[in-house]
């Protein structure tokens, strides 16, 4: 089990990430402080919240964004599509890991992101 105080800590009964080989399973991360606590904003905001968060995470499996190869987004709302990938973007660089976005009912966040690293050795 991969856990970090840089991130929030699970609200249910599961790890914020888990290694399996040379793969690292991020568990949603959703734009809390470490704190856990949650003020909305928009798009934009929650989204460089979520991805610091999932860097955190990924930072403390020894790695980081540069290593995640697949990424599951869901979102409240299909209109906050481009603002969301856009903020993603300038996250990765020109990392570009496969990725599916999906749109869900959240409960009171626009955005959560899971994610798979892969970190050999």
């Amino acid at each position: 089990m991969i856990s970090t105080d840089r991130a929030p800590a699970p609200a249910g009964h599961y790890a914020q990430a888990v290694r399996a080989g040379g793969f690292v399973y991020v568990a949603g991360q959703v734009p809390r402080a470490p704190d856990g606590s949650y003020i909305p904003g928009d798009i934009t905001t929650e989204t460089d919240l979520v991805l610091r968060n999932l860097a955190a995470v990924a930072g403390a499996a020894g790695g980081g964004l540069a290593d995640v190869v697949k990424v599951t987004a869901y979102l409240t709302r299909v209109e906050d599509f481009a603002e969301f990938d856009a903020e993603y973007a300038r996250h990765f660089g020109s990392t570009r890991p496969a990725r599916t976005t999906v749109v869900a009912g959240l409960r009171s966040v626009r955005v959560e992101v899971d994610a798979v690293l892969y970190l050999p050795g």
